[in-house]
């Protein structure tokens, strides 16, 4: 089975086997390499029920096709964007459906340099092969299968960003969610000089505790009261595949996305001075003054993972932050990781010597923020001209993504959903009284 609409703007995702199931997989595998003719590609699957079989399939596609393959097993989705760059290979594929419920299944695929492959980089070619695809058959010269395990050398390359001499014994909780965390931490854990209460870290595609999307506020109830329980510096939950993670400081409060990208472009910018940051047009403001005060250069970009990877290409950034919590290292083949992030916030606060509440007060005192607001809207094109008329005499305007814009004390952005009839809305202002003020009059014009 292979439903159309299984894919989506930067990757596969649908339910098994009703939208997706294992013949659905053989097709995409093979498509892949029929598009981009790869010699040797990675092929890794996250906890899911579904994934192993998944897995195989998608497997034989290729080698069908004719590339080799190196198959690295249950792992994190950045586990493969490494594996692609550390064994030189044209590509990848991950079988994941990343935070979505259990009932999913789906791919991340990239190329070479784990560049992703999307809506406008290939997938929608891929999509048309796939569904020309018509029962099994090997090429002329099939490729090879073989296992190779990435664990010691990934856990060396993430290391490798953080100075282990300044760790100090911090007490953190760390909620798995019985996701890829639970497989792809034990081995870095065991290298680090921190008390780890781990929660949920026995993988189980099931998701008997809560589903693997801290995004959502019920999913970060646990780690709030756990935090606070254990009396601990920090809290840290991850999504399905791990390739994002979420923290909360030790009051229990979270931290919202765009205040981690600043914390951890200052970290970064302290060892790479003057380098470049791309940060995403959702932002605080806390982004990019952040960035010019610790001497870098701040890059504002539209959001997705796909534009931030080429723009960190072209631009030679060190470092990019998105407010859904995907961070990306240029010394880790330009691609998000979820491990990263963790380890440069335990050695921030290690260096800083200050609690993580305290090294946010003067973000938190400084910068209202909403969050994102999603709107259901029966015509998106006709809301955002009448937000463009109605705000547009406030503030400087621009379309990079959505409708943006930005006054003096207060800015938005207003971008449509790439999946449904969605507005998102973010919006930031100087003070709290002005932020509540000036949400009320936006979302008056997206409701009315």
């Amino acid at each position: 089975m292979l439903d159309p609409k299984v894919f989506k703007a930067y990757d596969v995702r649908g339910i098994y086997p009703d939208e997706l199931d294992e013949e659905g997989a053989y097709a995409i595998g093979r498509a892949y390499v029929e598009q981009f003719e790869p010699r040797g590609i990675a092929v890794g699957r996250d906890m899911r029920l579904s994934s192993p079989q998944m897995q195989r399939a998608v497997t034989e596609g290729a080698v069908d096709a004719g590339a080799d393959v190196v198959d690295i097993g249950l792992a994190g989705t950045e586990m493969l964007y490494f594996a692609v760059g550390e064994l030189g290979l044209d590509g990848g594929i991950a079988v994941t459906a990343s935070h979505n419920p259990k009932e999913y299944t789906g791919m991340k695929i990239v190329r070479r340099g784990a560049l992703p492959v999307g809506g406008e980089s290939g997938l929608l070619q891929v999509r048309d092969r796939a569904l020309a695809v018509s029962g099994r058959s090997r090429c002329q010269t099939p490729g090879r299968a073989r296992k190779e395990d990435v664990y010691p050398a990934f856990v060396e390359r993430v290391l490798s960003f953080i100075d282990m001499s300044v760790m100090k014994q911090l007490r953190v909780v760390i909620d798995a969610a019985n996701g890829m965390a639970g497989a792809m931490l034990p081995p870095v854990l065991e290298r680090l000089p921190i008390d780890a209460v781990r929660c949920y870290f026995e993988p189980d595609g099931s998701f008997p505790n809560h589903e693997p999307n801290p995004l959502l506020p019920e999913n970060r109830e646990f780690i709030i009261r756990k935090t606070v329980e254990e009396s601990a510096d920090l809290g840290v939950a991850y999504d399905g595949d791990a390739d994002r993670c979420f923290f909360v400081d030790d009051t229990g409060e979270f931290v919202p996305g765009d205040f981690v990208t600043a914390l951890l472009a200052e970290s970064i910018l302290e060892k790479e001075p003057g380098g470049k940051v791309i940060y995403d047009l959702r932002a605080s403001w806390a982004v990019p003054e952040t960035i010019e005060r610790a001497g870098g250069v701040p890059l504002v970009n539209r959001v997705g993972h796909a534009y931030i990877k080429l723009r960190m290409r072209e631009e030679g950034a060190v470092f990019a932050g998105e407010v859904s919590a995907h961070y990306y290292f240029r010394d880790f083949s330009q691609a998000d990781s979820g491990v990263v992030p963790f380890l440069l916030m335990l050695e921030l606060i290690s260096k800083k010597g200050q609690r993580l509440s305290e090294i946010l007060e003067p973000y938190r005192s400084r910068y209202f923020i909403t969050g994102e607001i999603n709107t259901p809207v029966a015509d998106v094109a006709l809301k955002l001209q009448e937000l463009k008329e109605r705000f547009s005499p406030e503030g400087r305007v621009s379309h990079l993504d959505g409708i943006s814009v930005e006054a003096d004390d207060w800015h938005f952005n207003v971008r449509p959903s790439n999946t449904e009839p969605l507005l998102r809305l973010n919006l930031e202002a100087r003070s709290r009284e002005l932020m509540e003020r000036k949400l009320d009059e936006v979302l008056s014009v997206i409701r009315s």
